[in-house]
């Protein structure tokens, strides 16, 4: 069954999503920000649920037309094909973004789709009232520029559940971005990567999985489960190939540290749940204090408070000053540090070789990438 597909990411994370949908098979059709199309079919659809990394979700793509008026979206949305999915008995409700548009009224839109969709079904099944109490399609629109995208809702809960973290911190990181940045810091068997601000764990989490080839949501359900166009053996095939992946006899290690011995037992819970326990050495450390292991090449890849929910902003500045020169102890290892500080290149004492903007939830951040000699570095600012 050919299909046509939207996986959806946080801002910032195009490039990377674009690179897994390639590997999985994906033909992509079209990037914008947050979002990128893609054709396949139904095992596609299955293995963009179970081995996405960096996907919030994954929908069906129903069509996509201009829409300036409420008679042009319910006219559009009535055009499409909806009977290809949902049956006489089906639950579809309806939610919605509506973005620099001239419909902005996400409620009336809603309204909307949904008198559109119950008309088109009419003309279908020869019914006006619905049950909607057999399977449910999440029907989902998303109005950007005057274009309306129509779309039907696969993964259920968002992808960055994964299953391994019922509980976090107090500032947790969402898996997604956390996976992010562990794959923007090449995770490898013969580079140690520690994270010295690990709280729940999940960046050194990530990292093992990826280093092992571990699927991030392999153990978990999806909606699309319950649509009876896809068979249920495309989702047993596609877990068990993920399964076959995996790197059993990896040597990757990682190191988890943090000052909170509290939160060190969340990490560890998580990790057992995630596989990757026998991977990963956890224990209480301050991240000013740590000392780089003899003869160990090694990755810091971390997530240090901002100022916002933990510490007070001239703490983090603080603490920022004084990661500079614990942290220039540990050359030549590579740095990728994430904040939201715009500051933190001048308070850590030197200038990135790379700079890449993300967004943690909705907290703008960039994450500061040190990967070159320490002699190479561009210069800029005086010691601290």
């Amino acid at each position: 069954m050919k299909l046509r597909m939207v996986a959806t990411c946080l801002f910032g994370l195009e490039k990377l999503l674009g690179e897994e949908i390639d590997k999985i098979g994906g033909q992509r059709v079209e990037t914008i920000d947050g979002r990128i199309t893609f054709d396949g079919d139904e095992t596609v659809l299955a293995r963009a649920n179970i081995t996405l990394r960096c996907a919030e979700r994954v929908f069906i793509w129903l069509g996509s037309f201009p829409v300036y008026s409420f008679d042009e979206l319910f006219e559009g949305t009535k055009a499409l094909p909806w009977e290809r999915f949902i049956d006489k008995q089906d639950a579809f409700p309806v939610k919605g973004h509506a973005i620099r548009s001239r419909l902005y009224s996400v409620p009336d839109c809603q309204s909307i789709v949904k008198k559109a969709v119950v008309d088109r079904l009419s003309g279908k099944y020869g019914m006006r009232i619905f049950p909607e109490t057999g399977v449910k399609y999440q029907i989902e629109f998303f109005i950007f520029k005057d274009v309306a995208t129509l779309m039907i809702d696969t993964s259920g809960a968002p992808l960055h559940k994964r299953g391994y973290r019922p509980v976090s911190g107090e500032a947790p990181l969402r898996e997604t971005l956390a996976s992010a940045i562990a794959s923007i810091a090449r995770p490898r068997e013969d580079v140690l990567f520690w994270d010295p601000f690990c709280g729940s764990g999940t960046i050194a989490i990530e990292a093992a999985m990826i280093a092992m080839n571990i699927s991030p949501s392999v153990n978990r359900s999806f909606a699309a489960e319950d649509f009876p166009a896809i068979p249920s053996s495309v989702w047993q095939s596609e877990r068990e190939r993920a399964n076959d992946l995996v790197i059993k006899d990896s040597k990757f290690e990682a190191y988890g540290s943090d000052i909170d011995r509290e939160v060190l037992k969340k990490a560890e819970e998580n990790a057992r749940r995630a596989g990757v326990e026998l991977h990963i050495k956890l224990f209480c450390a301050d991240a000013r204090k740590i000392v780089k292991p003899d003869g160990r090449k090694g990755t810091i890849a971390c997530n240090p408070p901002y100022g916002e929910r933990l510490m007070t902003l001239s703490e983090a500045e603080a603490l920022y000053r004084d990661m500079g020169r614990a942290f220039e102890r540990l050359s030549p290892w590579q740095i990728y540090v994430l904040t939201s500080d715009e500051s933190f290149e001048r308070l850590y004492g030197r200038r990135a070789d790379k700079v890449r903007k993300l967004y943690n939830g909705m907290i703008p951040c960039r994450l500061y990438q040190y990967f070159k000699p320490q002699e190479s570095r561009p210069q800029g600012f005086k010691k601290r």
